[in-house]
């Protein structure tokens, strides 16, 4: 039998925050700026996962190999600040999970590969910064995910043991994250699955279509 989950960690865009559509505005208006039509958002969708680097990608097919990318990913970046939370919305279903953690006892918390002047702005915004039991941003150690440094950063600020979490994400380099920091592993099938694999091949430990089948991992 499993530990009991005493923290549940959510990656953010694309598992906690349906911020797709802010993601894709900001990509958009670089598109517009340079005289090219918009795409749509499910052409955006998938690359939402891996910030800047995806959209400047899907945008304008500019990779971090071109020499424009540092200025174009710059660019990105401010046009997503200005409007970091005006469509961005929890997921269906978000919700309803965090109120019934919370009824439980079960903390839940935040780790993102998203530098915290997005996160925080967007989680305040939300009304979920305060609630949650860590917030652990691309920039708050000094390795991004799939390197399990955030996730043992968030498992020291809640003092829970990884054998008692539960960490859920969207793409492939959350559960090799997750692994990596001892955790058990929830493949978020709702998500934005940016990963080139798909998701059945992650190796995660689970894999829900909803937040609410979560619920039903708690041991």
């Amino acid at each position: 039998m499993p530990r009991p989950t005493e923290l549940v960690l959510f990656d953010l865009d694309g598992t906690l925050v349906d911020t797709a559509p802010d993601l894709a505005a900001a990509a958009n208006r670089l598109r517009q700026r340079r005289g090219l039509a918009p795409l749509p958002i499910e052409v955006l969708r998938p690359a939402a996962s891996h910030g800047a680097r995806g959209l400047v990608g899907a945008a304008l097919n500019v990779t971090p190999e071109n020499a424009d990318f540092a200025a174009c990913s710059e660019e990105f970046l401010v046009e997503y600040a200005q409007r970091v939370c005006v469509e961005s919305r929890v997921f269906d279903g978000i919700e309803k999970l965090l109120g019934a953690l919370e009824a439980r006892g079960v903390r839940w918390g935040v780790v993102t590969n998203k530098a915290a002047r997005f996160t925080e702005p967007l989680l305040n915004a939300l009304h979920l910064q305060k609630r949650a039991a860590c917030v652990v941003s691309g920039d708050t150690t000094a390795h991004l995910k799939p390197h399990p440094a955030s996730l043992l950063h968030a498992l020291a600020l809640c003092q829970v043991a990884a054998e008692a979490t539960l960490y859920v994400g969207d793409d492939e380099r959350d559960i090799h994250a997750g692994h990596a920091a001892g955790m058990r592993t929830v493949a978020a099938r709702y998500g934005y699955l940016g990963s080139v694999n798909p998701v059945d091949r992650w190796g995660a430990d689970h894999q829900v279509d909803t937040p609410e089948q979560i619920l039903q991992l708690l041991g």
